[in-house]
């Protein structure tokens, strides 16, 4: 994982990094889907990963994400707009707004939900490989 993306899972008041979804040599990446990777209560971040041809059937969400895309391309489609993400950049999604995405390349990105409704900030915690 390259300094960025630590960044990225830096902890508020700590320093402390975690290594996520990072295959070491001779490892094979993790299985394809959803995984969920921290969570502070009042937000939470998920790891995605798509292989060619893999959609994400059209959904809403009652709160802002922001889609990081780590590896690959995401192509977006919410009704009215389409495009595509590519790696090192960012979709945000409003609450409510329907959408769909599928990739045409393995990809790989994270999912950061924030403001999680009714639910109070707590100390985070990680989910560590093993």
């Amino acid at each position: 994982m390259d300094d960025f993306h630590a960044s990225m899972l830096r902890l508020r008041g700590g320093g402390m990094i975690s290594r996520v979804s990072s295959p070491g040599p001779g490892e094979g990446h993790r299985a394809f889907g959803f995984e969920q990777i921290a969570d502070c209560g009042s937000m939470r971040v998920v790891g995605l990963r798509l292989e060619p041809g893999q959609t994400v059937p059209e959904h809403r969400n009652a709160i802002p994400v922001a889609l990081i895309v780590t590896e690959g391309r995401l192509h977006f489609h919410d009704g009215l707009k389409e495009g595509d993400v590519g790696t090192g950049e960012m979709l945000l999604i409003n609450p409510g707004e329907r959408h769909t995405y599928r990739a045409d390349v393995e990809t790989s990105a994270y999912l950061v939900f924030a403001g999680l409704p009714g639910v109070r900030g707590r100390p985070w915690s990680l989910r560590r490989k093993r």
